[in-house]
């Protein structure tokens, strides 16, 4: 396999490597003369069949055992994906893995059976085929927020550059961002969304509550962008400015000596 098989060999996913491994032991290296002895694996299992016990063919194929736990909306969890179970107890079940499927059951009675998802399916639920959908979802199941995102910084570059910016938390916190930040951008028209993130970007602001009143001032005002800052500069015509401003700078020398008898 390590030598013979892998080097050099391309396939689309495990299914599709687990396939070209099957035609390659069973078609091309069983002809072949192996090992030093230069035996042929077809023509040894031909002379040692007759040896052999065959298996009565109602038993099952090689399976694991699992013991899962049923949540409040019927699923179980096993690979990275969730499983409905039939009916409305809510007990343990025994989860049966075979090569290519699994099957439920609790006690004698089996509760239902799904075929093995593809490689590198994750976060899936699945439920008997013909049956309705169950009306709940999962209790842990992940709810990513990919779909969002990139809709999102496809609004323009200032919104890209915003959550590239604002998403440095990990986790729940992110995903919550950009749902209430995609949220937000539906409650509005798309020029005064780009307005309102540009503001935000500009003042490095992430809490949403904050991005929001600033669509809503900028609403109010019927100004897109917003304005800058309005600063009344006649502090500087007020006598205690007048005053003040003359006086000389304190001196805090004073504190300097204190924190360093508080350190020596």
């Amino acid at each position: 396999m390590e030598t013979s098989f892998l080097p050099g060999r391309t396939f689309q996913n495990l299914e599709d490597l687990n396939a070209q491994a099957r035609d390659w032991a069973t078609v091309r290296l069983e002809g072949r003369p192996q090992g030093k002895a230069r035996l042929i694996p077809a023509q040894v299992f031909e002379h040692e069949r007759a040896s052999l016990t065959q298996l009565p063919p109602h038993l099952p194929g090689p399976y694991q055992v699992h013991e899962r736990g049923t949540d409040e909306y019927g699923y179980i969890a096993f690979g990275g994906n969730f499983y409905w179970v039939p009916g409305t107890d809510r007990d343990s079940v025994k989860l049966i893995e075979y090569a290519e499927r699994l099957q439920l059951c609790r006690g004698r009675e089996c509760l239902a059976e799904y075929p093995l998802p593809a490689d590198g399916v994750r976060n899936a639920r699945f439920s008997p085929p013909g049956q309705p959908e169950p009306p709940g979802y999962p209790r842990n199941r992940k709810k990513p927020t990919q779909e969002e995102e990139q809709r999102l910084r496809a609004f323009s570059p200032t919104v890209d550059a915003y959550l590239t910016f604002a998403l440095q938390p990990q986790g729940i916190a992110r995903h919550r961002f950009i749902r209430e930040l995609f949220a937000l951008s539906r409650q509005m028209t798309g020029s005064l969304f780009i307005a309102t993130v540009e503001r935000a970007l500009r003042y490095r602001i992430t809490t949403l509550e904050t991005v929001r009143n600033i669509a809503r001032l900028s609403m109010l005002s019927g100004q897109t962008p917003l304005p800058a800052p309005l600063v009344d500069t006649g502090f500087r015509d007020r006598d205690a400015y007048r005053l003040g401003h003359l006086t000389d700078a304190p001196d805090f020398s004073p504190y300097d000596n204190l924190l360093e008898d508080d350190h020596g």
